[in-house]
């Protein structure tokens, strides 16, 4: 018998996930997450926080167990957390939401990004996204067989050629999607950038997928969601999660919000994928999402606090960082260090400095790797001594230069 493996093989970037010898590749992620556990590194390559969320929180997701939440959960979502997301929404955005036909809650925003494009994309149909880019976003664009054109975004601010987005898209383009705050450069969209997608969308009669988990972090900026701005709303599906707002990246509690008409295809391919997910942790996210504005507030200044530091150090070592505007992440550029590839320099951080970071390259497609070959990106969300240390250990990095 005769196996096609095509679908299963394609990666994020439409290349094989087999070697030549026929082995399964490893990713970089893969890599540099080993090298760093083999060098006892310090881990800034993976995008997750090493603090816990908040106790009270935390306790009501141990009570829900106790008490026997512990089978399937609506595949919706639970009616009080589908409460609060609108909720959510109109606090902070002023975007009326019906709770029972305009969201769904989802296995974390992975799972709302597959389903919005299985629901939405089919063979032949154009995704237009920024590059470089969530790795998912690819991958399922693969997966729907449909045509992934990106817009790079352009240096120092990463932000995107109007003229050079108003080109990639036609009449065949399906859906945009949309990342903003931005991963993996830290970039925050104008809103120049957001009525463009808007307009484009319009014009050609596509979806904006917006993925917004990073919403309520974001520096010296307010986060503006594509969906307030005019006509923005009934062509928007607009994504978030509980993961990046309340450092509760493992519960993977997600949900997707829009016009009825869009989040019931969403919720039609979603109870296919996973139907229901978390019942112990939806009540603690319902409650999370009713804290008071204070709280990220604060969590949004203190990592702007380990963002500076590790970006001043960087800076004091001769080292050109993007500072973010929002998001875990800052951009640096080795090609002032003698690396082309920042890919080398990623291999050898954690053995020679004890710090991983991840090469930017791996977020965009092989053919463009070579417009960002040079930059590295640091996760910043992380304990301020775990910050202080690897700001220290970085300090070497021009002893590396070739």
């Amino acid at each position: 018998m005769s196996i096609d493996f095509t679908p299963w093989q394609r990666t994020a970037h439409g290349a094989n996930l087999l070697d030549p010898a026929g082995r399964p590749r490893v990713t970089i992620f893969e890599e540099i997450t080993g090298l760093a556990n083999k060098y006892n590194a310090l881990n800034l390559g993976q995008g997750f926080p090493d603090t816990e969320g908040p106790d009270a929180i935390r306790q009501i997701a141990l009570d829900s167990i106790i008490e026997g939440a512990n089978q399937y959960a609506p595949g919706s979502g639970i009616p009080s957390l589908r409460q609060s997301i609108a909720t959510h929404q109109e606090r902070f955005y002023g975007l009326s939401l019906d709770p029972e036909t305009q969201v769904v809650v989802t296995t974390g925003a992975t799972e709302a990004i597959a389903a919005a494009i299985l629901a939405f994309v089919e063979p032949g149909d154009e995704v237009v996204t920024f590059e470089p880019y969530y790795d998912s976003y690819a991958a399922m664009i693969g997966l729907a067989n449909a045509k992934h054109k990106v817009v790079q975004l352009e240096l120092p601010d990463f932000q995107p050629d109007l003229a050079k987005l108003r080109a990639t898209m036609t009449d065949k383009t399906r859906m945009i999607v949309l990342n903003n705050p931005h991963n993996p450069t830290g970039s925050v969209f104008g809103e120049d950038v957001l009525n463009e997608i808007i307009k484009l969308a319009h014009q050609h009669d596509c979806i904006i997928l917006s993925d917004e988990v990073y919403e309520h972090l974001t520096f010296g900026v307010s986060h503006v969601p594509v969906a307030t701005l005019p006509g923005g709303f009934e062509r928007t599906i607009t994504i978030s999660s509980a993961g990046k707002s309340f450092s509760f990246t493992g519960w993977k509690v997600g949900w997707a919000s829009g016009p009825e008409n869009l989040i019931t295809a969403v919720r039609t391919v979603k109870q296919f994928l996973t139907y229901s997910s978390g019942p112990a942790f939806q009540p603690a996210v319902a409650k999370a999402l009713e804290l008071p504005d204070e709280f990220f507030q604060q969590f949004a200044g203190s990592l702007g606090q380990t963002c500076a530091l590790l970006a001043d150090s960087l800076e004091q070592s001769g080292i050109p960082v993007f500072r973010p505007r929002g998001t875990y992440f800052l951009v640096a550029d080795a090609r002032q260090l003698g690396y082309d590839d920042a890919t080398d320099l990623a291999r050898m951080l954690p053995e020679r400095l004890g710090v991983a970071a991840i090469p930017m390259s791996v977020f965009v497609h092989p053919e463009n790797r070579q417009s960002y070959s040079s930059l590295l990106r640091f996760a910043f969300c992380k304990k301020e001594s775990v910050i202080i240390e690897a700001a220290q250990r970085l300090r070497g990095l021009p002893e590396l230069a070739r």
